[in-house]
């Protein structure tokens, strides 16, 4: 069940989660998509307790023509 902005949800037992939703437009990468950056900013979110749930593509329209762009989703506890 939703409990508002920033991505919190209430599960079982009580326990809140929160999720974030990291693509190639996070603020790591610059506007330019390097792994070794995306790793580096996986270990960073890693410090602050986030730990990756899932990883996936998708097709993004773009002027005419399409884009592959990763999307990893990230979960702690709140």
């Amino acid at each position: 069940m939703p409990l508002g902005m920033g991505g919190l949800w209430r599960i079982s037992g009580g326990v809140m989660k929160q999720y974030k939703v990291m693509t190639q437009k996070d603020r790591f990468f610059g506007g330019k998509f390097d792994p070794e950056q995306l790793e580096a900013a996986i270990n960073s979110y890693a410090e602050e307790g986030w730990v990756v749930v899932g990883v996936a593509t998708g097709r993004i329209p773009s002027f005419g023509d399409s884009r592959e762009e990763i999307v990893i989703i990230l979960e702690r506890e709140k």
